[in-house]
This record gives C-alpha cells, sequence and structure tokens, in this order.
C-alpha cells in the first residue's frame, strides 16, 4: 500500500531511520521524509530523477516547522515539484541552504545589491543570527537580532583621523536595514503562525510612520553660497547636487561612460531605486557634467577627489560640514539638504509629482508624503489667481 505523507497521523507513527520514507509525487519525482529522532519535526527530501546523467538528485528542503504540522506537506511537495522541474530542465539544484547566513548569501546570488550586501555585511554575517538554522529559527532571535540593531550607534561619518561620529539609530534607519534581511527570509521561509514563536516575520515589523519630513531647506542664495565657500575640488560635486535631486551616493557613483554628450542625457545606475534611468539635463547641468568627462575614458569616476578617488559618504560630509561652517548656514546641512531642497523647489514651481519622483529615483508616494502639502499650496495660490 502506497505511503501518505500527507497525514500527520500517519508520519507520526513512522519509526526514526536514515533512510527517508518515499512518497512518490510523479514519474521520476519524489517526496521524502525523515521523522526526527529527538521529537523534532522531522525532514522533508525532494528526490528527482535527472535524465541527463541517468541518476536520481536529492536535496533537502528542511522541516517546515514554522507552519502548522498539517500544511507542511503541501509546501515540501511544492518544493520538491519546483527540484524536479529545475533538474528535467537542465538546470541544477541549488546548494545546501541551512543557516540564515546562507540565505543572506544566496539572496545576494539572484538578486546583487549593493545596500543589501552591507547591511549583511554590518549586521548579519558577524552577528549570532547568522548560525542559527533556518527551521530553528524562531520570533525570539529576530527580536534579540533587533534589539542589537536598535541599540547599535548609526555611523554618520568617519574623519580621516579615525574619529567616528555616531548618532542614535533613528527609526527609519532600522527599518531600511531591516528590510534586506526579511526580503533574503522570505525567500525560503514560509510566514508562521501569528502570534506564535513560529511567526518570525512579527520581529521585523517596520515602524510605522518612521519616515519623517526633512525640514532643513536652503534656497538658492544659500546654496550659491555654500558654493562659494566649498574647496575647488570638491566644488564640481557639491554644485551637482545643487542641480539634480539625486541621492549623493548616486551621484557619486556615476562614471564619465554615464553622460552621452551628443544627447546631453545622463544615465543613472548604482541607485537605491536600482534599474537605470535616463534624464535629459538643462543647458547648467549639461555644461557642468561635459566639463566633468572630458579626457576622461568611460569607466573613470565622474567626479573625482584631488587624489583621484570618487566621492564618499566622510568625504563629502566633511567637506560640506566645513562649507557650511564657513557660509554660517544652519547646523546639520548635509549632502541630503541639498537634495531635499532641490525636490522642494520642483514641488513649488509645480512639476507633477510622479515626473519629480522618476528624476529623483523614489516612489510617487514617498513625494506626496513628504512633498503634497506644497503642491496643494500651489494649487491653492493657482486657484486663487482665477477670480475675477
Amino acid at each position: 500500500m502506497a505511503l501518505d505523507l500527507s497525514k500527520v497521523g500517519k508520519r507520526n507513527e513512522l519509526k526514526p531511520r536514515r533512510e527517508p520514507y518515499w512518497q512518490r509525487l510523479r514519474n521520476g519525482c519524489f517526496l521524502g521524509f525523515r521523522p526526527s529522532k529527538l521529537s523534532g519535526a522531522g525532514t522533508w527530501i525532494a528526490r528527482a530523477y535527472n535524465p541527463e546523467s541517468n541518476r536520481y538528485s536529492m536535496k533537502s528542503l528542511g522541516d517546515f516547522g514554522t507552519v502548522a504540522p498539517n500544511e507542511r506537506f503541501a509546501l515540501a511537495k511544492i518544493e520538491a515539484e519546483k527540484v524536479a522541474d529545475l533538474i528535467e530542465s537542465g538546470g541544477q539544484v541549488r546548494r545546501k541552504i541551512e543557516t540564515v547566513a546562507d540565505a543572506c548569501k544566496d539572496y545576494l546570488r539572484e538578486k546583487p545589491n549593493k545596500i543589501a550586501e552591507g547591511v549583511f555585511r554590518r549586521h548579519v554575517y558577524d552577528d549570532p543570527l547568522a548560525r542559527v538554522k533556518l527551521d530553528k529559527l524562531r520570533r525570539h532571535h529576530l527580536k534579540e537580532w533587533r534589539k542589537r540593531l536598535e541599540d547599535a550607534p548609526a555611523v554618520i561619518s568617519r574623519r580621516k583621523d579615525g574619529e567616528k561620529r555616531v548618532r542614535q539609530r533613528a527609526h527609519s534607519t532600522v527599518n531600511r536595514d531591516m528590510a534586506p534581511l526579511r526580503a533574503a527570509l522570505n525567500m525560503f521561509l514560509a510566514p508562521g503562525a501569528p502570534g506564535s514563536e513560529a511567526a518570525w516575520q512579527e520581529a521585523l515589523k517596520p515602524f510605522e510612520k518612521a519616515d519623517k519630513r526633512r525640514l532643513l531647506y536652503l534656497d538658492k542664495a544659500q546654496r550659491r553660497l555654500l558654493l562659494e565657500h566649498v574647496e575647488d575640488d570638491a566644488a564640481p560635486f557639491i554644485r551637482a547636487l545643487c542641480l539634480l535631486p539625486l541621492r549623493p551616493g548616486a551621484m557619486a557613483s556615476l562614471v564619465a561612460g554615464n553622460y552621452d554628450k551628443r544627447t546631453s542625457e545622463l544615465t543613472i545606475g548604482h541607485d537605491k531605486a536600482g534599474g537605470d534611468r535616463r534624464i535629459l539635463l538643462p543647458a547648467a547641468a549639461a555644461t557642468l557634467f561635459a566639463k566633468q568627462v572630458k579626457g576622461k575614458l568611460p569607466a573613470a569616476p565622474m567626479f573625482m577627489r584631488s587624489s583621484g578617488k570618487p566621492w564618499d559618504r566622510n568625504t563629502w560630509g566633511d567637506a560640506i560640514e566645513k562649507a557650511a561652517k564657513s557660509a554660517s548656514l544652519p547646523k546639520g546641512t548635509t549632502a541630503y539638504t541639498l537634495r531635499h531642497s532641490t525636490i522642494t523647489d520642483l514641488v513649488s514651481a509645480g512639476l507633477p509629482l510622479l515626473t519629480i519622483a522618476q528624476i529623483s529615483g523614489t516612489s510617487a508616494e514617498m513625494i506626496e508624503r513628504h512633498y503634497g502639502h506644497l503642491a496643494r499650496d500651489a494649487a491653492l495660490q493657482a486657484l486663487g489667481e482665477l477670480a475675477l
């Protein structure tokens, strides 16, 4: 009589042994179950026939311990069929993923992302969480990791003499740092039952309304004053931030090949927003960028320091802080102050919010949340001018 692994009672009656108990799902595809010797959830295994090698391949699927016992067979069946489809199509079985660190590394292989890579390097790989096996991961593991993340000071910049400047980690920063880990775990774990220790996802729930509106705004006169006091090697980079509402990291990552002098188009690639986007530059910005790419190879940094190296968060931070202090501008002036100021001007000028979002590399929802009040003020003023 064929074994039915979908029945919890039948699985509980199976005696522990090294060889899994197998159930045939279809021709060349089997799902196996190995009961735990320690009264655990047991392990599920996929076995599929490879016609090219004329042999079977196996892959451990874990114990699916984060879901109810009566739901495990259905999830294991889906995963086993995926393995079979991959092998039958000539692909290779994905390497064994056991720990949280394995999940993060595999996530980066499928979805390369510098931001996620940095978060994993700083907050996951050297943390006790990295060694926790996925089939043993529980809500308390992630709650403890989140507490360590919240308590870790955020580095604002590191001065040339090695001194770090830090501040308390903001809720918005915690949300951004949790997002890559949540995405990586979602690739391998189903959500656990709400309110239970299996509900790992609850510990990574983002803070609500954590992104506060940036209040420090520099008008055009103040931005010109900043440029008058900035050091010569930083002037082109800071001027570019005053002309385009880009993230400073995206601006610093530009290379000469990103600018097409014939069409005055700029391609922004390395950015939090993801895929490449192209924007047409107005005359002032086009003149600046044309000068920056002159005589450079396509792979050379668009904006270089006097040392020949590209700008980074520490060097541009120091340059802006020093210039702002010399110009007696408000304390707290940063590269993001310039981004906020340029976006504010675009909204106040009546440019559609969707267009601003596309240029600046963010969502229309985010622009509406932080700058919508300006658009409403502009609309009110425009309607007022209709009076007869």
